[in-house]
């Protein structure tokens, strides 16, 4: 009785939705408290109310239960008592309406208000979907304000126009339109019942606009109302999903399925002005103004138009299905946009004369506004044909402050410019080449400056066509700049100066100079001081680096702390050599010392040009590299300085730009993120900053493309301060956005948190507890914050962030994509380390050094399989999280992202997928007859020669794995980590899959045979073969390791692995590989990158050679080409015979199978563990598409010796010392009224969801049944999949994923 009284306490309460935003509308205060509207945004079954001025979220507020919402409307007028401000607002979703009070009150700190929503009114639900609303007054009352908002218009989905009494809380009267047909939209227009217009928009792809119409005018008490008809328009070819009415109603614009936005004048019935055509798919939403309109569609642009139907700006910042909603407010002149994809953003547009742009880099409230002009030479200001061979032209240019750049021509010239506030420009010639050589190169290092004083101090190097260094220093202050020194020297031969770098972290004592072959020269220029008391130079060459791949460098950077030189090439590679300390000191140095490559990564960025480089300090003996390319990616890279090795981290795909420049850190006003990442690149023709961060574009400059001479630079706030400068012909063109001082609000906004654009398949909360699995059952976590990672629809895998004390979605980071965008549709994390004994007399020594994913002894792995096969494993970086290192500077001289917040949380491992060259496969014609539940039959594994895996149909058929469960396993005195992968096919095929740690080695170990359903859902089990409490010598001991399927069939399936498990670990364990392995790889973009590890993949796995010697030499050639992969194993033409193999491939029948556990496929399986009167107890709870929940439990039982006939020393290998026990506890017949999706369980509860969108909660009562104990809707549409975690011993959180994702709390 107890235990029942205690669990009474016990309820869910439903947390916040992060999905699709299905609704807007503006609420316009009282000027004195904001000048700007307020927003009203719904999502899912919430309202959420954010204040534009500051773009912080007020208040949300849960509307409906289980019930989308779809419209919202706020009253223009309010009740207005003292400082309490009271509007009525009324939302709408599917077939349910709601009046609400919303009340404002302005709180005791200026600025700041409070916000409460009581509801009025819940009207009853309709016969049909309500797909608008508006307040009507009755024209025969006073005229007072509760008259304005007496009456309420509804309308229908049937074509039917609803009026309801909100005074009366009743339904006045119904008008059924003229012509009853469907509808996909509808809009009402008019503050009167005689006013009120209709425009419906049919499926057959016709507007029909009527009005209603009375015998005694507004009066609804007497007299009857009909409907009559206005006018139809006829034009749209496809069906019509949104119609707004201009604000005098005199226009209606319309958008459609053909891709297209209609304006209709409604007097003459016909398109004023032209069909606007410029989105590529369905255009879902629009909004009009007096001077433009907006649209906004399934191919995630937003586009402003003008009312002549010119397109005028075009804004692509959502992602997945598009922009569902935009709304627009001339008095502020702001633009919102939301979508699929949960994301709100906000944009300030301005008129400029007569056009209408987009000011992505606005301040509310600011005059400052974008500043274009353009500037030529001082010798060619005359200049007006064309030029020719003698004519002054810029070859390079340089900002080194908003205001001030440095400008080198194919004359010899350097220049100093100093942009004025009138547009004009002060050019100072500073230095000419005396053979006047073209200049081919420059770079400028900025010195400290004084803004009050205007000190100069800038560092400038010049290369020229004749091969001669130049190094300029510029002192003096901005309007009187002046040359204070002047060095030269010959640095390699004519035409051979292709580029010259200065490295912050070396000061200017330090310049390199690179030819068109990888040679990297390093000078020592010499000190300022002394030269001008002596006016002798003296220059000396350090050393010369040679990039092992030939090519021309293009950037490069410094890290003296560890002693390493990092550059970035023409064709994507990045090369590291050595620079000792002692060589910068002088210490130690030799004349034209040659410096070989320390390390390299092959086609970082594919065969793209790696633009920008920057490396900082993590640990001691840790550095990350970060560079940017020409592929549109940014990459990370870990550089151990003891092991000297270089691992690639992660990456950035910025599918907004074509090439990204460099990354660069600027501030924001957001509490969230005290700091900005910003990236800066090309998108086609067109120069763009963009905010990672926010994932919104601050600014876009066409310029005609890269290879134009081109510099920016960016402020502190770059939504306020940018610049960025081109050349094109003879004529410097300048666009800058300066505002001095920190304003209320900067825009772009986004207010709403980014997520997935598509639809959810799986979910998994990340624990790196290093006893998770079973034993985190039993050891509740003390940290209220949750990481849950999920996978898309599209293809990519975002890591969220949940914070519960404060109630909310915090983060949600984009860890990368599948390969192709093909979906995801499983995803699971394992942390957990199982052990085994290994009998192997002679393991290689452990060399925990040379791990490259050795940085805990049990790491955590996320795993992710979807379409076309795509298997990709993740390990989790925690250590980097609160690492503060020494931040590097981008070529503007601005810090690049701090490290406070690491820039990727987990490590992309590896990707598995098969050729093109796979093999059909051979087909199971029979399988075994098992009926019921099958004991276990002894000789399941079988040594197969083929690998079924690989011997599959062709590649072009679209095969995807459809679930997955993994752990990880060790063998005792070995260093290798093996994570074994059970993977599922819809071509009803099940293989047990090994990655090998730290060398990504993929392997085939077992195929499960035989299927005749494909699995729908894995679970696996990982049990003690003698529990921990019985007998002490449990270091002997091992593990029982069953996998457990459910498959369309409706059967439940184990499998007993440990055999072949054990083998492989025992084996592999005692191969040394690590010396044929290169795992300088990454993730395939499809945009020019390398991609992952192409396999050669045969039928067994090929014997491994010994031989160091051959190893090196073909590792110094190119470990990326000279070995021949087979199976993941580099394979050598002389192999050593006498050398180890892995493991053959086997084949495993089933111990146990259950059939017709349910009536249709098993969609969702979990497994805990439990303690009983026999001992440990392990739960199967599984959910179908037959709406039931189903119950097993099983054991596993030692045989002894007498039992099994053996001596006490039994042969696992030969003979099992163990068998499983299964008991069917049966279940529930009808758990949900839909299909269940996810299910999860541990000793105490068990949470389930279904497609009918409720997560219910059930126990075990004493007798093994299940006991439904509580429920509740959620906003999640389409549940897809299930997890949970304890919090402690009071508290659950269960996360709910499909069209979107949901946190539920469940406490007692």
């Amino acid at each position: 009785m107890a235990e029942d009284d205690s669990r009474r306490k016990w309820n869910p309460r439903a947390g916040p939705y992060l999905g699709e935003v299905s609704s807007l509308a503006f609420l316009n205060l009282p000027q004195h408290i904001s000048s700007i509207p307020y927003l009203l945004a719904g999502s899912g079954s919430e309202i959420l109310l954010y204040d534009l001025s500051s773009g912080e979220l007020i208040r949300s507020f849960q509307v409906f239960e289980g019930v989308r919402v779809h419209g919202t409307v706020c009253s223009r007028s309010f009740v207005c008592s003292e400082e309490r401000y009271t509007y009525k607002l009324v939302i709408f979703g599917e077939k349910r309406v709601k009046i609400f009070s919303l009340i404002v009150e302005s709180a005791s700190s200026p600025g700041e208000i409070s916000v409460n929503l009581e509801i009025l009114d819940s009207l009853p639900r309709l016969s049909n979907w309500v797909f608008d609303v508006c307040f009507l007054q009755d024209s025969t009352e006073s005229g007072s304000l509760e008259d304005e908002h007496k009456l309420l218009a509804i309308g229908c989905s049937d074509n039917s126009l609803c009026i309801w009494d909100v005074e009366d809380s009743r339904m006045a009267f119904e008008i059924q339109s003229p012509e009853r047909c469907l509808l996909y939209t509808m809009r009402l227009w008019g503050n009167s019942i005689s006013t009120l217009r209709i425009a419906s928009g049919t499926i057959f792809n016709e507007i029909i606009v009527w009005r209603t119409s009375g015998p005694d005018g507004d009066n609804f008490e007497h007299g009857q109302y009909s409907a009559s008809h206005m006018l139809r328009l006829t034009g749209h070819e496809g069906s019509i999903f949104r119609i707004v009415w201009s604000l005098d109603g005199s226009k209606l614009v319309s958008v459609s399925d053909d891709r297209s936005a209609r304006i209709w004048e409604i007097d003459s019935q016909e398109v004023v002005g032209p069909v606007l055509f410029g989105h590529s798919v369905r255009v879902w939403d629009c909004c009009i103004s007096d001077s433009l309109i907006v649209t906004a569609g399934e191919d995630c642009t937003c586009r402003v138009w003008g009312v002549d139907g010119t397109q005028l700006e075009v804004i692509k910042e959502h992602i997945g299905r598009g922009i569902w909603r935009c709304l627009y407010d001339p008095n502020s002149s702001l633009l919102v946009t939301a979508g699929f994809d949960s994301a709100i953003k906000v944009h300030q547009l301005h008129n400029c004369g007569s056009e209408i742009l987009l000011d992505t880099v606005g301040v509310l409230d600011s005059q400052d506004k974008v500043e274009s002009f353009s500037a030529r030479l001082p010798n060619s200001t005359q200049h007006t044909g064309l030029m020719d061979s003698k004519s002054e032209y810029v070859r390079c240019l340089q900002f080194t402050q908003e205001d001030t750049m440095y400008v080198a021509t194919n004359n010899g010239c350097l220049y100093h410019a100093r942009l004025l506030s009138s547009g004009d420009v002060r050019w100072t010639e500073l230095v000419r080449i005396p053979e006047e050589g073209p200049i081919i190169t420059m770079d400028v290092m900025p010195g400290a400056m004084v803004r009050e004083s205007c000190v100069l101090d800038d560092w400038v190097a010049l290369g020229d066509g004749k091969g001669n260094m130049t190094i300029v220093r510029v002192i003096g202050d901005m309007y009187n700049p002046l040359v204070g020194s002047n060095q030269s020297w010959k640095a390699s031969p004519e035409r051979q100066l292709l580029g010259t770098f200065w490295c912050k972290s070396l000061g200017y004592r330090f310049i390199c100079t690179c030819n068109p072959r990888g040679l990297l020269k390093l000078w020592r220029l010499s000190d300022p001081l002394a030269s001008a008391a002596s006016e002798i130079y003296d220059i000396s060459l350090l050393a010369e680096f040679s990039s092992c791949f030939g090519m021309r460098i293009m950037c490069v950077d410094v890290l003296p702390e560890d002693e390493v030189l990092v550059c970035g090439d023409l064709r994507g590679n990045i090369i590291l050599f050595p620079l000792s300390k002692d060589m910068l000191s002088g210490a130690s140095v030799s004349p034209k010392l040659k410096i070989p490559s320390l390390n390299y990564f092959k086609a970082a960025h594919g065969i793209s040009t790696v633009s920008s480089l920057s490396v900082a300090r993590l640990t001691s003996n840790k550095a990350e590299i970060c560079s940017t390319g020409g592929d549109g990616c940014i990459c990370y890279f870990e550089y151990d300085r003891e092991r000297q090795t270089l691992e690639f981290m992660g990456l950035k795909q910025l599918k907004e730009l074509s090439l990204v420049q460099s990354v660069c850190q600027g501030m924001h006003f957001s509490k969230d993120h005290t700091n900005n990442e910003y990236a800066a690149g090309f998108a086609s023709t067109d120069f763009m900053f963009w905010n990672l961060t926010s994932e919104t574009k601050v600014a876009q400059i066409s310029c005609g493309g890269w290879r134009r001479p081109h510099s920016f630079y960016l402020g502190d706030i770059p939504e306020m301060q940018n610049c960025f400068a081109y050349v094109k012909d003879d004529v410097i063109h300048i666009h800058r956005h300066w505002v001095d001082g920190q304003k209320t609000k900067v825009f772009p906004l986004n207010l709403h948190t980014q997520f997935h654009g598509r639809e959810l398949h799986s979910l998994c909360f990340i624990t790196t507890d290093a006893k998770a699995g079973f034993e985190s059952e039993e050891r509740y976590k003390s940290d209220t914050s949750s990481w849950i990672a999920t996978g898309c629809e599209d293809g990519s895998v975002r890591l969220s962030r949940y914070a519960s004390e404060f109630g909310s979605w915090s983060t949600s980071e984009l860890l990368g994509e599948h390969v192709g965008g093909s979906a995801v549709r499983s995803v699971c994390c394992v942390s957990n380390m199982h052990m085994i004994v290994s009998d192997v007399p002679n393991l290689p020594e452990v060399r925990v050094q040379d791990s490259a994913a050795d940085d805990t002894e049990s790491p955590c792995l996320l795993i992710s399989v979807g379409a076309k096969r795509v298997v990709t494993s993740w390990l989790l970086r925690n250590g980097r999280q609160n690492i503060k290192g020494e931040s590097s500077t981008t070529d503007n001289g601005h810090n690049r992202a701090s490290l406070e917040v690491s820039s990727v949380t987990f490590q992309w491992l590896a990707t598995d997928m098969p050729t093109k060259s796979s093999h059909p496969s051979k087909k199971i014609e029979k399988s075994p007859k098992l009926e019921g539940v099958e004991e276990d039959t002894s000789a399941n594994v079988t040594k197969s020669g083929s690998n079924s895996y690989h011997e599959r149909e062709n590649y072009e058929d679209d095969w995807r794995y459809m679930a997955a469960t993994a752990f990880l396993v060790k063998c005792a005195g070995s260093r290798l980590t093996i994570c074994f992968i059970a993977v599922a096919c819809s071509d009803a095929t099940l293989t047990l899959r090994a990655l090998v740690l730290p060398h990504r080695l993929w392997f085939d170990v077992a195929s499960l045979i035989p299927l005749t359903s494909p699995v729908l859902s894995l679970q696996h089990a990982v049990v003690p073969l003698r529990p921990p409490h019985e007998g002490t010598n449990n270091a002997s001991s091992s593990d029982v390791y069953l996998l457990i399927s459910g498959a369309t069939d409706g059967s439940i399936a184990f499998w007993d692995v440990t055999k072949c498990v054990e083998a492989f670990v025992k084996q592999v364990s005692s191969i040394q590989i690590e010396k044929f392995i290169d795992c300088q790889k990454r993730p395939r973009t499809g945009r020019g990158s390398q991609g992952g590890r192409k396999w050669k993949l045969r039928a067994n796995i090929q014997k491994m050679t010994q031989d160091s010697n051959s190893v090196s030499e073909a590792a110094e050639e190119d470990p990326a080409t000279s070995l021949e992969l087979t199976n993941g194993v580099p394979e050598e033409k002389d192999r050593n015979e006498s050398a180890d193999s892995p493991p053959e491939t086997s084949e495993i029948k089933p111990s146990h199978v259950v059939k017709n556990a349910h009536q249709s496929g098993v969609n969702c399986l979990h497994v805990s563990r439990s303690s009983s009167s026999h001992g440990l107890m392990c739960n199967v709870i599984s959910g179908g598409d037959d709406q039931a929940l189903h119950c097993l439990s099983f054991n596993i039982i030692s045989i002894s010796g007498s039992e099994a006939n053996k001596s006490e020393i039994m042969d696992r290998n030969q003979t099992p010392s163990y068998r499983i026990r299964l008991t069917d506890r049966g279940g529930i017949g009808s758990a949900h009224s839909s299909a269940i999706k996810g299910v999860w369980m541990d000793m105490n509860w068990i949470f389930s969801t279904g497609l009918d969108q409720r997560v219910r909660c059930w126990y075990l009562d004493k007798d093994g049944k299940l006991v439904e104990h509580a429920h509740i809707v959620i906003s999640v549409p389409e549940p897809e999949a299930l997890d949970a975690k304890a919090i402690d011993e009071n508290r659950y959180q269960i996360a709910v994923a499909g069209r979107g994702i949901q946190m539920v709390e469940f406490s007692g």
